[in-house]
């Protein structure tokens, strides 16, 4: 199953495709690490990034898309845009492509009985896709 991991923060979708074939962990080569929506945007604007975002998913063979979940009020809430990142993902409309969003709580249990099988910085990732391969390798174990 091929898996995108996303972590959403202001006006990006931060990226980690996450393959599991036979038991192993694959880390496919991409060169887009993030998706972005303009500061200034419009309606179109918000279709072409939810456009660009499902080519991205076809092109990179994604059958299921985990965001991590961001809170809805309190210090540590997630701004409006962001939001409406999220629901352009959410209503990507293939019968290919799965949709679901994963706590905070539900990270830190999955990892928790899972722990990752390799420490991030052996990866090769950037530093900022960190949250979005943890989502990724969450995403993978509770299918």
């Amino acid at each position: 199953m091929n898996v995108c991991g996303v972590e959403l923060t202001g006006s990006d979708a931060v990226l980690c495709f996450l393959n599991l074939d036979r038991g192993q962990f694959n880390l496919p080569d991409s060169k887009v690490r993030k998706v972005t929506l303009p500061k200034n945007h419009s309606r179109d604007d918000l279709k072409q990034f939810q456009e660009s975002f499902a080519g991205l998913m076809a092109d990179n063979a994604v059958n299921r898309v985990v965001i991590k979940e961001r809170m809805q009020k309190g210090k540590f809430a997630g701004g409006a845009v962001s939001f409406k990142l999220e629901a352009a993902i959410q209503l990507i409309g293939s019968p290919d492509l799965e949709v679901s969003l994963v706590s905070p709580a539900q990270i830190k249990s999955t990892l928790a009985a899972n722990p990752l099988p390799i420490p991030f910085v052996e990866t090769g990732l950037k530093a900022f896709q960190e949250t979005a391969f943890v989502t990724a390798y969450v995403g993978q174990m509770t299918k």
